[in-house]
């Protein structure tokens, strides 16, 4: 019985190490609600670039940042900017959100 309860002690301690210090969640949506139509059964569209955003919020004793729905503004916003739309008819397609919290407590930090 005390071997038993010392190996799953030990299997916990190495999970416990080897584990990373985040935890983090990815969404695919389409974000593009205009009217624009691409039809894949003709050569009438070109993959030009892949564009990220980012933006980060610190937490101490989960106190500070921003709201979630800010921190995905500022990064859709800035991933727009890259893009740069301005010049001819493109499209932002596939958009993925990914989400990830890092550090230890009482300070935490959450990037989209």
């Amino acid at each position: 019985m005390m071997k038993t309860i010392g190996f799953y002690f030990m299997l916990l301690l190495l999970a416990t190490f080897l584990n990373s210090c985040g935890i983090g969640t990815a969404l695919v949506t389409n974000h593009n609600q205009n009217a624009t139509e691409v039809h894949l059964s003709g050569n009438n569209f070109k993959v030009i670039d892949q564009v990220s955003g980012s933006s980060e919020a610190s937490y101490v004793l989960a106190i500070g940042g921003i709201k979630k729905r800010q921190l995905y503004h500022n990064a859709y916003s800035a991933m727009m900017k890259k893009a740069n739309l301005l010049d001819a008819s493109k499209a932002i397609i596939n958009v993925t959100t990914e989400e990830h919290f890092s550090g230890f407590a009482p300070s935490l930090s959450k990037e989209l």
